[in-house]
Protein backbone atom coordinates (compact mmCIF):
# COMPACT_ATOMS: atom_id res chain seq x y z
CA UNK A 1 0.00 0.00 0.00
CA UNK A 2 1.90 3.58 -0.61
CA UNK A 3 -0.02 7.19 0.60
CA UNK A 4 -0.83 8.86 -2.49
CA UNK A 5 0.88 11.74 -3.92
CA UNK A 6 -0.56 15.05 -3.86
CA UNK A 7 0.11 16.15 -0.34
CA UNK A 8 -2.99 15.19 1.27
CA UNK A 9 -2.50 11.81 3.54
CA UNK A 10 -5.51 9.27 3.65
CA UNK A 11 -6.83 9.11 6.38
CA UNK A 12 -7.92 5.42 6.05
CA UNK A 13 -3.49 5.04 5.50
CA UNK A 14 -3.18 6.68 9.27
CA UNK A 15 -5.93 4.41 10.82
CA UNK A 16 -4.11 1.46 9.16
CA UNK A 17 -0.69 2.49 10.85
CA UNK A 18 -2.26 3.37 14.47
CA UNK A 19 -4.02 -0.58 14.37
CA UNK A 20 -0.74 -2.10 13.13
CA UNK A 21 0.97 -0.10 15.37
CA UNK A 22 -1.14 -1.00 18.35
CA UNK A 23 -1.21 -4.34 17.85
CA UNK A 24 2.90 -4.74 17.08
CA UNK A 25 3.33 -2.90 20.51
CA UNK A 26 0.98 -5.84 22.00
CA UNK A 27 2.90 -8.33 20.66
CA UNK A 28 6.54 -6.87 21.93
CA UNK A 29 5.07 -5.40 25.21
CA UNK A 30 6.40 -8.31 27.32
CA UNK A 31 9.94 -8.11 25.69
CA UNK A 32 9.90 -4.43 26.32
CA UNK A 33 9.00 -4.24 29.89
CA UNK A 34 11.70 -6.70 30.38
CA UNK A 35 13.82 -4.08 28.41
CA UNK A 36 13.42 -1.58 30.92
CA UNK A 37 16.51 -0.66 33.80
CA UNK A 38 16.54 3.12 32.35
CA UNK A 39 15.27 5.34 34.29
CA UNK A 40 14.29 2.81 37.09
CA UNK A 41 13.77 -0.38 36.36
CA UNK A 42 9.87 -0.94 37.02
CA UNK A 43 9.00 -3.37 33.90
CA UNK A 44 6.46 -1.42 32.30
CA UNK A 45 7.77 0.93 29.60
CA UNK A 46 5.80 -1.46 26.85
CA UNK A 47 2.62 -1.56 28.99
CA UNK A 48 2.66 1.92 28.84
CA UNK A 49 3.46 2.55 25.47
CA UNK A 50 1.08 0.05 23.80
CA UNK A 51 -1.72 1.92 26.19
CA UNK A 52 -0.81 4.99 24.63
CA UNK A 53 -1.56 4.21 21.02
CA UNK A 54 -4.24 1.99 22.35
CA UNK A 55 -5.95 5.38 23.16
CA UNK A 56 -4.78 6.80 20.26
CA UNK A 57 -6.20 4.46 18.09
CA UNK A 58 -10.00 4.44 19.77
CA UNK A 59 -9.88 8.33 19.68
CA UNK A 60 -9.00 8.25 16.40
CA UNK A 61 -11.70 5.16 15.09
CA UNK A 62 -14.12 7.15 17.41
CA UNK A 63 -14.02 10.71 15.75
CA UNK A 64 -13.35 8.57 12.06
CA UNK A 65 -16.26 6.89 12.20
CA UNK A 66 -17.39 6.14 8.99
CA UNK A 67 -16.28 9.08 6.67
CA UNK A 68 -13.47 9.21 4.82
CA UNK A 69 -10.87 11.94 4.68
CA UNK A 70 -13.66 14.34 5.03
CA UNK A 71 -13.50 14.88 8.89
CA UNK A 72 -9.57 14.12 8.77
CA UNK A 73 -8.34 17.26 10.36
CA UNK A 74 -10.62 16.43 13.32
CA UNK A 75 -10.23 13.67 13.54
CA UNK A 76 -6.04 13.91 13.47
CA UNK A 77 -6.77 16.02 16.29
CA UNK A 78 -8.60 13.50 17.98
CA UNK A 79 -5.68 10.74 17.58
CA UNK A 80 -3.51 13.48 18.73
CA UNK A 81 -5.96 14.18 22.01
CA UNK A 82 -6.74 10.45 22.77
CA UNK A 83 -2.78 9.65 22.86
CA UNK A 84 -2.06 12.91 25.45
CA UNK A 85 -4.98 11.80 27.66
CA UNK A 86 -3.81 7.89 27.68
CA UNK A 87 -0.19 8.62 28.26
CA UNK A 88 0.78 6.44 31.01
CA UNK A 89 4.66 6.31 32.06
CA UNK A 90 7.33 8.57 30.64
CA UNK A 91 7.80 6.74 27.44
CA UNK A 92 3.80 7.10 27.14
CA UNK A 93 3.85 10.96 27.68
CA UNK A 94 7.06 11.20 25.70
CA UNK A 95 5.47 8.82 23.24
CA UNK A 96 2.38 10.93 22.81
CA UNK A 97 3.90 14.20 21.89
CA UNK A 98 5.99 12.18 19.07
CA UNK A 99 2.07 11.06 17.91
CA UNK A 100 0.68 14.43 18.65
CA UNK A 101 3.71 16.47 16.12
CA UNK A 102 3.36 13.70 13.46
CA UNK A 103 -1.05 14.03 13.13
CA UNK A 104 -0.43 17.72 13.46
CA UNK A 105 2.36 17.33 10.08
CA UNK A 106 -0.42 15.25 8.70
CA UNK A 107 -3.19 17.76 8.99
CA UNK A 108 -1.00 20.46 7.45
CA UNK A 109 -0.41 19.06 4.48
CA UNK A 110 -1.75 20.72 1.58
CA UNK A 111 -2.38 19.41 -2.36
CA UNK A 112 1.06 19.74 -4.13
CA UNK A 113 3.16 19.23 -1.44
CA UNK A 114 5.54 15.44 -1.73
CA UNK A 115 4.13 12.83 0.40
CA UNK A 116 8.04 12.08 1.25
CA UNK A 117 8.75 15.46 2.12
CA UNK A 118 5.44 15.51 4.50
CA UNK A 119 6.50 12.68 6.29
CA UNK A 120 10.11 13.17 7.09
CA UNK A 121 9.19 16.00 7.93
CA UNK A 122 6.60 15.19 10.69
CA UNK A 123 9.13 12.42 11.85
CA UNK A 124 11.21 15.76 12.14
CA UNK A 125 8.79 17.25 14.01
CA UNK A 126 8.11 14.26 16.48
CA UNK A 127 11.80 14.06 17.20
CA UNK A 128 12.22 18.03 17.75
CA UNK A 129 8.92 17.56 20.02
CA UNK A 130 10.35 14.70 21.88
CA UNK A 131 13.45 16.48 22.92
CA UNK A 132 11.63 19.68 23.96
CA UNK A 133 9.32 17.62 26.39
CA UNK A 134 11.60 16.11 28.00
CA UNK A 135 13.62 18.56 31.08
CA UNK A 136 16.84 17.35 30.87
CA UNK A 137 17.29 14.73 27.28
CA UNK A 138 19.57 12.28 27.82
CA UNK A 139 21.07 10.35 24.51
CA UNK A 140 20.83 6.63 24.12
CA UNK A 141 16.90 6.49 24.38
CA UNK A 142 14.00 6.67 22.46
CA UNK A 143 15.28 10.16 22.23
CA UNK A 144 18.11 9.12 20.04
CA UNK A 145 16.14 6.62 18.33
CA UNK A 146 13.98 8.64 16.71
CA UNK A 147 16.55 11.36 16.13
CA UNK A 148 18.38 9.23 13.82
CA UNK A 149 14.76 7.58 12.11
CA UNK A 150 13.75 11.50 11.64
CA UNK A 151 16.92 12.65 9.98
CA UNK A 152 17.60 9.22 8.00
CA UNK A 153 13.74 9.97 6.94
CA UNK A 154 15.12 13.67 5.75
CA UNK A 155 18.32 12.44 3.52
CA UNK A 156 15.79 9.93 2.05
CA UNK A 157 13.55 12.50 1.23
CA UNK A 158 15.31 14.78 -0.65
CA UNK A 159 15.50 12.36 -3.51
CA UNK A 160 12.99 13.71 -5.87
CA UNK A 161 12.08 9.74 -6.89
CA UNK A 162 11.58 9.19 -3.28
CA UNK A 163 7.88 7.70 -1.95
CA UNK A 164 6.69 7.74 1.11
CA UNK A 165 7.25 4.08 1.39
CA UNK A 166 11.22 4.39 0.91
CA UNK A 167 11.14 7.00 3.91
CA UNK A 168 9.59 5.23 6.14
CA UNK A 169 11.87 1.72 5.04
CA UNK A 170 14.74 3.84 5.48
CA UNK A 171 13.80 5.56 8.90
CA UNK A 172 12.98 2.66 10.20
CA UNK A 173 16.42 0.93 9.17
CA UNK A 174 17.92 4.06 10.86
CA UNK A 175 16.19 3.26 13.64
CA UNK A 176 16.76 -0.32 14.38
CA UNK A 177 20.36 0.54 14.04
CA UNK A 178 20.46 3.55 16.33
CA UNK A 179 18.96 1.56 19.00
CA UNK A 180 21.58 -0.92 19.06
CA UNK A 181 23.70 1.37 19.59
CA UNK A 182 22.05 2.89 22.78
CA UNK A 183 24.04 0.39 25.04
CA UNK A 184 27.30 2.49 23.96
CA UNK A 185 25.79 5.63 25.13
CA UNK A 186 23.45 5.08 28.71
CA UNK A 187 25.65 3.23 30.96
CA UNK A 188 22.69 1.76 32.99
CA UNK A 189 21.74 -0.33 29.41
CA UNK A 190 25.67 -1.67 28.91
CA UNK A 191 25.72 -3.00 32.60
CA UNK A 192 22.21 -4.75 32.34
CA UNK A 193 23.14 -5.83 28.64
CA UNK A 194 20.27 -4.56 27.16
CA UNK A 195 19.37 -2.03 24.26
CA UNK A 196 16.42 0.74 25.47
CA UNK A 197 12.90 -0.21 26.03
CA UNK A 198 11.57 2.87 25.14
CA UNK A 199 14.01 3.08 22.01
CA UNK A 200 12.75 -0.69 21.09
CA UNK A 201 9.20 0.94 21.29
CA UNK A 202 10.18 3.60 18.60
CA UNK A 203 11.47 0.81 16.23
CA UNK A 204 8.76 -1.29 16.59
CA UNK A 205 6.19 1.90 15.60
CA UNK A 206 8.23 2.64 12.71
CA UNK A 207 8.39 -0.78 11.56
CA UNK A 208 4.71 -0.96 11.60
CA UNK A 209 4.50 2.21 9.72
CA UNK A 210 7.04 0.53 6.95
CA UNK A 211 4.87 -2.52 7.06
CA UNK A 212 1.70 -0.49 6.07
CA UNK A 213 3.21 1.21 3.32
CA UNK A 214 5.32 -1.87 2.24
CA UNK A 215 3.63 -5.09 3.11
CA UNK A 216 7.11 -6.45 4.68
CA UNK A 217 8.20 -7.43 8.07
CA UNK A 218 11.59 -5.75 9.12
CA UNK A 219 13.93 -8.31 10.38
CA UNK A 220 14.41 -8.39 14.51
CA UNK A 221 16.90 -6.11 15.76
CA UNK A 222 20.28 -7.54 16.56
CA UNK A 223 22.84 -5.57 18.53
CA UNK A 224 26.25 -5.84 19.64
CA UNK A 225 24.84 -7.75 22.56
CA UNK A 226 22.81 -10.35 20.59
CA UNK A 227 19.49 -11.08 19.86
CA UNK A 228 16.99 -9.22 21.90
CA UNK A 229 15.64 -12.79 23.12
CA UNK A 230 18.70 -13.44 25.00
CA UNK A 231 19.59 -10.49 27.51
CA UNK A 232 20.18 -11.08 30.38
CA UNK A 233 17.66 -8.19 33.39
CA UNK A 234 18.71 -7.69 36.77
CA UNK A 235 15.61 -7.21 38.60
CA UNK A 236 15.33 -6.43 42.00
CA UNK A 237 14.62 -8.15 45.53
CA UNK A 238 11.55 -6.35 46.81
CA UNK A 239 13.41 -6.55 50.58
CA UNK A 240 16.61 -4.63 48.50
CA UNK A 241 14.48 -2.44 46.35
CA UNK A 242 14.44 0.37 48.62
CA UNK A 243 13.24 3.56 46.08
CA UNK A 244 15.36 1.19 43.40
CA UNK A 245 18.94 3.11 43.83
CA UNK A 246 19.98 4.56 47.03
CA UNK A 247 19.77 8.26 45.41
CA UNK A 248 16.95 8.08 42.68
CA UNK A 249 13.35 9.28 43.48
CA UNK A 250 11.25 7.15 45.19
CA UNK A 251 7.97 8.41 42.97
CA UNK A 252 6.19 8.70 39.80
CA UNK A 253 3.94 11.16 39.80
CA UNK A 254 1.72 11.89 36.92
CA UNK A 255 -1.56 14.22 36.25
CA UNK A 256 -3.43 15.88 33.29
CA UNK A 257 -3.33 19.76 34.19
CA UNK A 258 -5.57 22.69 33.10
CA UNK A 259 -3.62 25.76 32.15
CA UNK A 260 -2.48 28.46 30.29
CA UNK A 261 0.87 27.99 28.12
CA UNK A 262 1.91 30.88 29.48
CA UNK A 263 2.12 28.99 33.19
CA UNK A 264 4.12 26.10 31.85
CA UNK A 265 7.70 27.01 31.95
CA UNK A 266 7.23 28.01 35.74
CA UNK A 267 5.87 24.70 36.00
CA UNK A 268 8.78 22.79 34.47
CA UNK A 269 11.19 24.96 36.63
CA UNK A 270 9.18 24.25 39.73
CA UNK A 271 9.32 20.36 38.86
CA UNK A 272 12.69 20.19 37.85
CA UNK A 273 14.05 21.17 41.31
CA UNK A 274 12.02 18.79 42.55
CA UNK A 275 13.41 15.40 40.61
CA UNK A 276 13.93 13.94 37.19
CA UNK A 277 12.26 12.21 34.58
CA UNK A 278 10.47 15.34 34.19
CA UNK A 279 8.29 15.66 30.67
CA UNK A 280 5.55 18.26 30.26
CA UNK A 281 3.62 17.70 27.07
CA UNK A 282 -0.01 19.28 25.43
CA UNK A 283 -1.30 22.44 23.67
CA UNK A 284 -4.64 24.65 23.77
CA UNK A 285 -4.75 24.10 27.56
CA UNK A 286 -4.66 20.99 28.13
CA UNK A 287 -0.92 19.32 29.56
CA UNK A 288 0.08 15.99 30.46
CA UNK A 289 2.87 15.89 33.44
CA UNK A 290 5.26 13.46 34.50
CA UNK A 291 7.93 13.62 36.81
CA UNK A 292 10.15 11.43 39.47
CA UNK A 293 10.29 12.89 42.93
CA UNK A 294 10.21 11.81 46.81
CA UNK A 295 8.04 14.85 47.90
CA UNK A 296 4.63 14.46 46.13
CA UNK A 297 2.94 16.68 47.55
CA UNK A 298 5.26 19.67 46.30
CA UNK A 299 4.92 18.36 42.94
CA UNK A 300 1.22 18.46 43.39
CA UNK A 301 1.26 21.87 44.65
CA UNK A 302 3.24 23.26 41.69
CA UNK A 303 0.87 22.13 39.64
CA UNK A 304 -1.95 24.00 41.67
CA UNK A 305 0.01 26.58 41.11
CA UNK A 306 0.23 26.39 37.16
CA UNK A 307 -3.65 25.34 36.86
CA UNK A 308 -6.14 22.73 37.98
CA UNK A 309 -4.47 19.42 37.91
CA UNK A 310 -6.50 16.34 37.80
CA UNK A 311 -6.25 12.42 37.10
CA UNK A 312 -3.68 12.35 39.73
CA UNK A 313 -1.52 9.15 39.58
CA UNK A 314 1.31 8.07 42.21
CA UNK A 315 3.21 5.42 42.28
CA UNK A 316 5.85 4.37 44.77
CA UNK A 317 8.79 2.44 42.95
CA UNK A 318 9.42 -0.10 45.97
CA UNK A 319 5.36 -1.03 46.04
CA UNK A 320 5.36 -1.20 42.05
CA UNK A 321 8.13 -3.90 42.71
CA UNK A 322 6.95 -5.82 45.70
CA UNK A 323 3.45 -5.92 44.24
CA UNK A 324 4.55 -7.52 40.91
CA UNK A 325 6.17 -9.96 42.89
CA UNK A 326 3.01 -10.55 45.25
CA UNK A 327 1.27 -10.98 42.01
CA UNK A 328 3.65 -13.58 40.94
CA UNK A 329 3.70 -15.30 44.14
CA UNK A 330 -0.40 -15.41 43.32
CA UNK A 331 -1.59 -13.16 46.49
CA UNK A 332 -4.89 -11.94 44.67
CA UNK A 333 -7.91 -13.77 45.93
CA UNK A 334 -11.84 -13.04 45.84
CA UNK A 335 -13.96 -11.27 42.71
CA UNK A 336 -14.44 -8.16 41.89
CA UNK A 337 -16.59 -5.85 39.53
CA UNK A 338 -15.17 -3.40 37.81
CA UNK A 339 -17.86 -0.90 36.65
CA UNK A 340 -18.07 2.61 34.42
CA UNK A 341 -20.28 4.93 35.82
CA UNK A 342 -21.45 8.03 34.16
CA UNK A 343 -22.76 10.28 36.82
CA UNK A 344 -22.15 10.75 40.45
CA UNK A 345 -25.76 8.57 41.47
CA UNK A 346 -24.81 6.04 39.22
CA UNK A 347 -21.61 5.89 40.60
CA UNK A 348 -22.83 5.81 43.92
CA UNK A 349 -25.19 3.22 43.25
CA UNK A 350 -22.25 0.86 41.85
CA UNK A 351 -20.33 1.40 45.14
CA UNK A 352 -22.89 0.32 46.63
CA UNK A 353 -23.56 -2.57 44.95
CA UNK A 354 -19.48 -3.05 46.12
CA UNK A 355 -18.15 -2.32 42.43
CA UNK A 356 -15.38 -0.73 42.00
CA UNK A 357 -16.02 2.75 39.67
CA UNK A 358 -14.51 4.13 37.06
CA UNK A 359 -15.63 7.74 36.03
CA UNK A 360 -17.20 7.48 32.80
CA UNK A 361 -20.16 8.51 30.26
CA UNK A 362 -20.08 10.14 27.02
CA UNK A 363 -17.54 12.73 26.39
CA UNK A 364 -15.56 11.07 29.26
CA UNK A 365 -15.11 8.04 28.47
CA UNK A 366 -11.75 5.52 30.37
CA UNK A 367 -9.14 5.17 28.59
CA UNK A 368 -7.52 1.32 28.84
CA UNK A 369 -4.87 2.64 31.26
CA UNK A 370 -7.50 3.85 34.15
CA UNK A 371 -9.78 0.61 33.50
CA UNK A 372 -6.16 -1.80 33.80
CA UNK A 373 -5.70 0.38 36.73
CA UNK A 374 -8.82 -0.42 38.40
CA UNK A 375 -8.31 -4.16 37.37
CA UNK A 376 -5.45 -4.75 39.11
CA UNK A 377 -6.07 -2.25 41.88
CA UNK A 378 -8.28 -4.08 43.55
CA UNK A 379 -6.43 -6.92 44.40
CA UNK A 380 -8.92 -9.51 43.00
CA UNK A 381 -8.09 -12.28 41.53
CA UNK A 382 -11.14 -12.69 39.49
CA UNK A 383 -12.87 -9.75 37.82
CA UNK A 384 -15.66 -8.76 35.47
CA UNK A 385 -15.50 -5.08 33.72
CA UNK A 386 -19.17 -3.83 33.21
CA UNK A 387 -18.34 -1.01 30.21
CA UNK A 388 -21.28 0.44 30.03
CA UNK A 389 -21.20 2.32 26.92
CA UNK A 390 -20.63 1.01 23.42
CA UNK A 391 -17.66 2.45 22.34
CA UNK A 392 -15.88 1.41 25.75
CA UNK A 393 -16.70 -2.29 25.02
CA UNK A 394 -13.06 -2.77 23.28
CA UNK A 395 -10.89 -0.40 25.20
CA UNK A 396 -12.12 -2.60 28.20
CA UNK A 397 -11.24 -5.62 26.21
CA UNK A 398 -7.37 -4.13 25.62
CA UNK A 399 -7.51 -3.35 29.46
CA UNK A 400 -8.74 -7.06 30.09
CA UNK A 401 -5.85 -8.74 28.23
CA UNK A 402 -3.42 -6.54 29.43
CA UNK A 403 -4.35 -7.53 32.94
CA UNK A 404 -4.83 -11.10 32.13
CA UNK A 405 -1.05 -11.56 30.40
CA UNK A 406 0.99 -8.85 32.52
CA UNK A 407 -0.94 -9.81 35.90
CA UNK A 408 -2.80 -13.07 35.81
CA UNK A 409 -5.81 -11.45 36.97
CA UNK A 410 -8.68 -13.41 35.39
CA UNK A 411 -10.95 -11.35 33.59
CA UNK A 412 -14.14 -11.07 31.50
CA UNK A 413 -15.78 -8.09 30.29
CA UNK A 414 -19.52 -7.91 29.72
CA UNK A 415 -20.50 -6.18 26.72
CA UNK A 416 -22.91 -3.93 28.57
CA UNK A 417 -23.48 -1.17 26.18
CA UNK A 418 -25.66 0.84 28.46
CA UNK A 419 -25.54 1.75 31.84
CA UNK A 420 -28.95 0.43 33.09
CA UNK A 421 -27.73 -2.52 31.85
CA UNK A 422 -24.61 -2.54 34.04
CA UNK A 423 -27.39 -2.47 36.93
CA UNK A 424 -29.11 -4.81 35.79
CA UNK A 425 -26.45 -7.56 35.47
CA UNK A 426 -24.87 -6.00 39.01
CA UNK A 427 -27.88 -6.80 40.60
CA UNK A 428 -27.62 -10.38 39.72
CA UNK A 429 -23.96 -10.56 40.66
CA UNK A 430 -23.11 -13.67 43.24
CA UNK A 431 -19.53 -14.24 44.43
CA UNK A 432 -19.95 -17.35 45.89
CA UNK A 433 -20.70 -18.91 42.39
CA UNK A 434 -18.35 -20.42 40.25
CA UNK A 435 -17.03 -17.62 38.03
CA UNK A 436 -18.42 -18.76 34.98
CA UNK A 437 -21.37 -19.29 35.75
CA UNK A 438 -21.60 -15.78 37.73
CA UNK A 439 -20.27 -14.25 34.28
CA UNK A 440 -23.42 -16.41 32.67
CA UNK A 441 -25.82 -15.28 34.72
CA UNK A 442 -24.92 -11.46 34.63
CA UNK A 443 -24.33 -11.68 31.28
CA UNK A 444 -28.15 -13.17 30.37
CA UNK A 445 -29.52 -10.83 32.46
CA UNK A 446 -27.73 -7.43 30.74
CA UNK A 447 -28.94 -8.79 27.25
CA UNK A 448 -32.10 -8.84 28.33
CA UNK A 449 -32.66 -6.10 29.98
CA UNK A 450 -34.18 -3.68 27.18
CA UNK A 451 -33.04 -0.19 27.55
CA UNK A 452 -33.73 3.29 26.30
CA UNK A 453 -32.80 7.18 26.94
CA UNK A 454 -33.86 10.80 26.19
CA UNK A 455 -31.94 13.61 25.32
CA UNK A 456 -31.78 16.82 23.57
CA UNK A 457 -30.24 17.31 19.87
CA UNK A 458 -27.40 19.40 19.53
CA UNK A 459 -27.20 19.67 15.91
CA UNK A 460 -28.98 18.42 12.95
CA UNK A 461 -29.30 15.36 11.75
CA UNK A 462 -30.91 12.30 10.08
CA UNK A 463 -32.23 9.75 12.56
CA UNK A 464 -34.09 6.61 12.48
CA UNK A 465 -36.75 8.59 13.97
CA UNK A 466 -36.60 10.88 11.05
CA UNK A 467 -34.58 14.26 10.52
CA UNK A 468 -33.81 16.51 13.97
CA UNK A 469 -33.19 20.00 14.78
CA UNK A 470 -30.98 21.30 17.42
CA UNK A 471 -33.30 21.24 20.38
CA UNK A 472 -35.37 18.50 19.30
CA UNK A 473 -36.04 15.90 21.85
CA UNK A 474 -34.43 12.19 20.73
CA UNK A 475 -36.17 9.01 22.23
CA UNK A 476 -33.48 6.36 22.50
CA UNK A 477 -34.50 2.87 22.08
CA UNK A 478 -31.62 -0.24 22.09
CA UNK A 479 -29.30 2.40 21.11
CA UNK A 480 -31.38 3.68 18.16
CA UNK A 481 -32.00 6.92 17.87
CA UNK A 482 -36.08 5.97 17.06
CA UNK A 483 -38.20 9.06 18.13
CA UNK A 484 -38.17 12.52 17.59
CA UNK A 485 -40.43 15.45 18.83
CA UNK A 486 -40.69 18.16 21.03
CA UNK A 487 -41.91 17.37 24.37
CA UNK A 488 -39.82 15.29 26.93
CA UNK A 489 -42.16 13.96 28.90
CA UNK A 490 -44.09 12.50 25.80
CA UNK A 491 -41.02 11.21 24.14
CA UNK A 492 -40.17 9.54 27.40
CA UNK A 493 -43.04 7.70 27.54
CA UNK A 494 -42.84 7.22 24.14
CA UNK A 495 -39.74 5.19 24.50
CA UNK A 496 -40.96 3.24 27.85
CA UNK A 497 -44.26 2.38 25.47
CA UNK A 498 -41.95 0.75 23.12
CA UNK A 499 -39.91 -0.84 25.31
CA UNK A 500 -42.86 -2.61 27.25
CA UNK A 501 -44.21 -3.98 23.71
CA UNK A 502 -42.76 -6.83 24.65
CA UNK A 503 -43.82 -7.15 28.23
CA UNK A 504 -41.70 -6.74 31.33
CA UNK A 505 -41.92 -7.19 35.29
CA UNK A 506 -39.59 -3.96 36.41
CA UNK A 507 -39.00 -0.76 34.98
CA UNK A 508 -35.53 1.26 36.04
CA UNK A 509 -35.88 5.02 35.58
CA UNK A 510 -32.52 6.94 35.93
CA UNK A 511 -32.34 10.36 36.16
CA UNK A 512 -29.87 12.57 35.22
CA UNK A 513 -28.51 16.22 35.41
CA UNK A 514 -31.29 19.24 34.95
CA UNK A 515 -30.45 22.43 34.47
CA UNK A 516 -33.77 24.06 34.45
CA UNK A 517 -32.65 26.89 32.39
CA UNK A 518 -31.45 24.82 29.67
CA UNK A 519 -33.95 22.86 27.19
CA UNK A 520 -36.92 24.84 29.25
CA UNK A 521 -39.32 24.73 26.26
CA UNK A 522 -39.19 20.80 26.27
CA UNK A 523 -40.27 19.97 29.75
CA UNK A 524 -43.65 21.36 28.28
CA UNK A 525 -44.69 22.66 31.95
CA UNK A 526 -43.18 19.50 33.80
CA UNK A 527 -41.24 20.51 36.67
CA UNK A 528 -37.85 19.27 35.02
CA UNK A 529 -36.78 17.42 39.07
CA UNK A 530 -40.04 15.84 38.16
CA UNK A 531 -39.62 13.92 35.11
CA UNK A 532 -38.78 11.08 36.15
CA UNK A 533 -41.24 10.84 38.98
CA UNK A 534 -43.84 11.53 35.60
CA UNK A 535 -42.90 8.75 34.07
CA UNK A 536 -42.83 6.11 36.68
CA UNK A 537 -46.39 7.73 37.06
CA UNK A 538 -46.76 6.94 33.54
CA UNK A 539 -46.10 3.61 33.85
CA UNK A 540 -48.10 2.95 36.79
CA UNK A 541 -51.31 3.71 35.51
CA UNK A 542 -50.67 2.28 31.74
CA UNK A 543 -48.78 -0.94 33.04
CA UNK A 544 -50.02 -1.33 36.74
CA UNK A 545 -48.48 -5.38 36.70
CA UNK A 546 -44.94 -3.80 36.55
CA UNK A 547 -42.90 -2.50 39.37
CA UNK A 548 -41.29 0.64 38.97
CA UNK A 549 -37.80 2.35 40.36
CA UNK A 550 -36.18 5.85 40.20
CA UNK A 551 -32.82 6.53 40.77
CA UNK A 552 -31.06 10.12 40.80
CA UNK A 553 -28.09 9.32 38.25
CA UNK A 554 -26.38 12.28 37.99
CA UNK A 555 -25.32 11.93 34.45
CA UNK A 556 -25.19 14.34 31.94
CA UNK A 557 -26.44 15.10 28.17
CA UNK A 558 -29.09 12.22 28.99
CA UNK A 559 -32.12 13.54 31.27
CA UNK A 560 -33.08 9.91 31.49
CA UNK A 561 -32.07 6.49 31.29
CA UNK A 562 -34.22 3.78 31.53
CA UNK A 563 -34.50 -0.27 31.21
CA UNK A 564 -37.21 -2.92 30.96
CA UNK A 565 -36.75 -6.42 32.62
Amino acid sequence: MEVPHGGTIELAVVQRFVEIATDALAGAREEIDALNVYPVPDGDTGTNMFLTVSAAREALAQAAGGDSDAGRTTALAACSRGALLGARGNSGVILSQMLGAICHRLAEARPGERNAVVMAEALERAADASYAAVGTPVEGTMLTVVRAAAAAARGRAEDPAARSRDVFTTAAAAAREALARTPEQLPALREAGVVDAGGRGVSVILDAAETVLTGRRPAAVTGPRGPLGSHHIPVPHPAEAGDLTADGPAYEVMYLLDAEEGRIPALRKALAALGDSLVVVGDEGLWNVHVHVDDVGAALEAGIEAGRPHRVRVTHFAEQVSSAAEQARGSRDGRRIVAVAAGPGLAALFEEAGATVVVGGPGRRPSAGELLEAITGCGAAEVVVLPNDADSVRTAEIAARTAEEDHGVRVTVIPTRAQVQGLAALAVHEPGRAFAQDVLEMTATARHARHGAVTVAARRAITMGGPCEPGDVLGVVEGDFALVGHDLLAVATGVLDRLLGGGGELVTIVAGTVDPAEHAAAYAGVDPGDLAACCAAWVEAHHPAVDVVVYDGGQERYQLLVSVE
